[in-house]
């Protein structure tokens, strides 16, 4: 069903009018992704250029070299020494060859605001930065304000090429983030709490007041899942193939988009919750729940893989790092903690509260509340997260949603008057690979990838918490046997407890001292049977061994000519 001719004019005016919102640049003290050098250089002639790059090379090379090449003169072992020099070949070979891929295939620089003296990034503002950047970067700073249809939660394809916009009143927007260009919108005339983009831009899922239903890109209704119920969160989890959602009642259920098939149903037990998150790493969905927890699932069982207290209170919003081995959790209490899923501990707390949590793909982390959002970062590589940035919307606007844009300086903000975009200089990817996620694919590539991506689609068994155990070999633990006083001292505690219990107050004539006693020897001939049982197979077993003996079928007068093992 189409949207209404003036929410659509209002909304077109209200593009038109941020893309002609821009000022001249002036590179000063800041840097964006795509290599923005802060001066402009004098000219260079042709042999300075040449030692230019050969000491770029060096530095890129000593970056890649696996620290001091060995001391070969102190070997006197000539095999040895051979081997490794051998080695040391091999790892200077490998660094020029990695050095070149980044000179070569790795162009582009990752962006960053630089402070002057005592100034600090976080008092930078947008307006600031919107004197500093050129024409296409001041292009994405805009606000569209629709706020009968707010507030606003968004999603962009892994590409970071388009975006998916729906209102809470049931206004559904797609929009080409490189023209700015709106695609389609739609008006469900329901409730619509949440959007995800399926393996590409044809596709999105909306969950709305009954059933989440899935659309095309020309807004065409394509699936109404009737089995998942009303549909809080969803999550897609592109390496496999599978739509995840929570409902209303604290079902998790897990649907293949390939073939319909519905791969995972469970109940959580843990009531109703609206935080929900993929770990890029491992394809494990986890839920933040209202008693502090947060539990790790996986399609193929019913219970949790992780279970773990956060915060002493519910838990409003969760992240995960790019490389899936950082969880940004915040609770109610004010306090956002960063933990180490390796190891399933907290390495930092911050005092802040945030309503919505969201990583970039630099290892940004961006925190909304109320009407403020700020920007964290861990530029030592330490994993101590400071300021870096904030930014305030402007008053009444109630943050619901913050997400970045995949290989863009940009952080998209769903609110309760539409939605925003700002400029958040090094949160992006530089550098693209066209087989992962081409942000300027054509259609003829678009279908290409989709055939390739349906060929290596992933069983939904392979998720698990270390995805590197795939193809290994388990090996067997061999079980140590019990020795006789082991199994001697587990008799006679099983006997002690047996004595030890209690029996019930019975009426009358079933409480004789005499019935107690018949009990309690039951009892105690109940514990020891497993372990006289046991002892009679071991026994059973030896004999076996003896018969089957070379020297006890054999006749005595000949068992002197049978061959010993050597001892």
């Amino acid at each position: 069903m189409k949207f209404p001719m003036k929410w659509a004019v209002s909304l077109h005016r209200q593009f038109a009018a941020s893309i002609l919102k821009f000022q001249q640049p002036n590179f000063t003290r800041l840097r964006l992704s795509r290599g923005l050098s802060s001066k402009a250089k004098p000219p260079v002639t042709m042999g300075a250029k040449k030692e230019n790059s050969d000491d770029e090379m060096d530095e890129k090379v000593k970056k890649y070299l696996r620290g001091d090449a060995a001391n070969l003169e102190g070997v006197k072992d000539k095999k040895l020494k051979g081997q490794l020099a051998v080695r040391e070949d091999l790892y200077g070979k490998s660094a020029k060859t990695a050095a070149k891929i980044e000179k070569w295939l790795l162009p582009s620089e990752g962006g960053y605001l630089e402070a002057e003296g005592i100034e600090k990034t976080w008092r930078i503002k947008q307006e600031s930065i919107a004197r500093e950047v050129d024409i296409l970067s001041s292009r994405n700073q805009y606000d569209i304000v629709l706020p009968e249809l707010g507030p606003y939660t968004l999603d962009f394809t892994s590409n970071g090429r388009y975006m998916a916009a729906a209102g809470r009143k049931g206004h559904l927007a797609i929009v080409d983030m490189k023209t700015l260009n709106l695609i389609k919108e739609i008006q469900v005339r329901e409730t619509v709490r949440d959007v995800a983009y399926l393996h590409n831009e044809l596709f999105f899922a909306a969950a709305q007041k009954k059933y989440p239903y899935i659309y095309n890109r020309e807004g065409t209704e394509l699936h109404c899942l009737k089995e998942h119920g009303p549909v809080l969160r969803l999550q897609f989890l592109k390496n496999h193939f599978l739509l995840a959602s929570i409902n209303k009642f604290g079902q998790l259920r897990y649907q293949d988009v390939t073939m319909g098939e519905m791969i995972g149903n469970f109940r959580t037990g843990l009531g109703r919750t609206d935080v929900m998150q993929v770990n890029p790493f491992n394809g494990v969905v986890a839920l933040g729940h209202s008693s502090g927890t947060v539990t790790m699932w996986k399609p193929t069982s019913s219970v949790p893989l992780v279970k773990m207290l956060c915060h002493p209170g519910p838990v409003s919003s969760l992240a995960f790092h790019p490389n899936g081995h950082l969880m940004a959790t915040s609770g109610r209490e004010n306090k956002i903690k960063i933990w180490d899923l390796r190891k399933f501990e907290v390495i930092q707390t911050l005092p802040c509260h945030a309503k919505t949590l969201n990583f970039s793909q630099k290892g940004l982390l961006a925190a909304g509340t109320g009407s403020f959002i700020q920007i964290l970062a861990d530029f030592s590589g330490s994993q101590n997260y400071s300021s870096y940035m904030t930014h305030s919307m402007a008053k009444g606007y109630q943050v619901g949603k913050v997400l970045f844009r995949p290989y863009e300086d940009i952080l998209g903000i769903g609110h309760s008057m539409g939605w925003s975009s700002i400029l958040i200089p090094g949160s992006g990817e530089p550098n693209f690979d066209s087989w992962v996620a081409n942000p300027f694919e054509t259609s003829k590539q678009r279908r290409e990838k989709e055939v390739h991506s349906l060929l290596d689609k992933l069983p939904p068994e392979t998720i698990m918490l270390d995805p590197t155990k795939v193809g290994t070999v388990r090996v067997p633990q061999k079980k140590e046997k019990p020795t006789k006083k082991d199994i001697e001292a587990e008799m006679e505690a099983a006997i002690e407890t047996a004595k030890g219990t209690e029996f019930k107050k019975k009426t009358k004539g079933r409480n004789k001292p005499s019935k107690r006693a018949t009990k309690r020897r039951e009892m105690i001939d109940k514990a020891k049977r497993p372990f006289l049982e046991q002892q009679t197979q071991e026994r059973e077993t030896s004999r076996k061994k003896q018969k089957t003996n070379p020297e006890t079928e054999m006749p005595k007068s000949l068992q002197r000519f049978v061959r010993q093992k050597a001892t």
